[in-house]
């Protein structure tokens, strides 16, 4: 395999990794207001992705440094035409860590509420934002022949786009529902189903209207392979909604993650071999070959990542295990 398509396939393993973990973490921070009835319940809220959530985005540290070395054109375009997004996913998600640490300083209401509501705007902008980015790589923004993008800020925004954010922000409220339906028990479990079968309402059908708009906004569906996991992400999401009616939660919660994943392996596959598609040639677009690095520094990569990249996982995979259990009110600390 050349190495610019191992690295082009490496960068879809992060970014499909990230949303899938990090996916449930916003979710849980989205719902956090709304399901944490008193200070106790948001507590035990935030102790359920207390460790995980700083781990998750390691995937999004990674998958940018793969770009940046891998694809430094891509890079370059991507950071210079999705500035302001990017800036504000950014300071979303900085307010987002701060705010988990700055929580438990002081046990003022007021003081306390702030954070939680930082929490709740830090965890559902990246939601949204995040899929109005990936829509737009798909459906193609003004890219000059000098790999300059040639737009604004406004330019991103779409009706296509906006319902992919949408898509993004309410799947990734299920994910985070169905998760909590595995770490919390009694009232805070019943909570967690009922927002769950909430965003499963909404999710679903701004799914499936993401798929339709995609055969007109894009060229997604001339790969038949894409096209047929991107609706396999219609039939995951679907399946993982009547899971979670007979109470499988744990299987609803691993078909809305395969739903997930299958729809971020659509929109790459639908992408290869660009990596940005240019809306005023389609010439103009950004591949794997015109934006990588060179062969040297693809192949030194390719050592270090697979130096590097089985321990992170290792690590990661023992976390998990290790917090495995659900999180009660009697293991909050006073």
């Amino acid at each position: 395999m050349e190495l610019n398509i191992l690295w082009f396939v490496l960068i879809t393993v992060l970014f499909t990794g990230y949303f899938f973990l990090e996916g449930f973490d916003f979710g849980v921070g989205t719902l956090l207001p709304f399901l944490g009835k008193d200070d106790a319940g948001r507590r035990l809220l935030i102790n359920s992705i207390g460790p995980f959530w700083d781990g998750n985005e390691v995937w999004l540290i990674t998958a940018g440094g793969a770009i940046f070395a891998a694809f430094p054109n891509w890079y370059a375009t991507l950071f210079s035409g999705f500035y302001m997004a990017l800036f504000l996913m950014l300071l979303a998600l900085i307010l987002r860590g701060v705010a988990f640490e700055f929580r438990s300083k002081d046990d003022r209401p007021a003081w306390r509420s702030l954070w939680d509501w930082m929490i709740f705007g830090g965890s559902l902008v990246p939601a949204l934002l995040w899929g109005v980015a990936i829509t737009n790589l798909l459906r193609g923004v003004p890219i000059a022949v000098n790999m300059q993008y040639a737009g604004t800020f406004w330019d991103l925004l779409s009706p296509y786009t906006l319902v992919g954010g949408l898509t993004t922000l309410f799947i990734f409220t299920l994910h985070g529902a169905l998760f909590l339906t595995l770490k919390t028990s009694g009232q805070q479990l019943a909570g967690a189903r009922r927002a769950a079968s909430l965003a499963g309402f909404l999710a679903v059908p701004a799914l499936l209207l993401l798929v339709v708009l995609s055969y007109s906004q894009t060229d997604l569906f001339e790969k038949t392979g894409a096209g047929v996991v991107f609706w396999g992400a219609v039939a995951a999401l679907v399946l993982a909604c009547g899971l979670l009616r007979a109470g499988k939660y744990a299987l609803a919660f691993a078909m809305n993650g395969l739903a997930i994943v299958f729809s971020t392996v659509a929109v790459f596959w639908g992408l290869f071999p660009r990596v940005m598609v240019s809306s005023l040639n389609p010439d103009w677009s950004l591949t794997i070959y015109n934006a990588s690095s060179s062969p040297y520094t693809l192949k030194i990569m390719t050592i270090v990542a697979l130096t590097l990249v089985p321990v992170v996982l290792l690590y990661q995979g023992w976390n998990y295990w290790i917090f495995r259990q659900r999180v009660t009110l009697k293991d909050l600390e006073y």
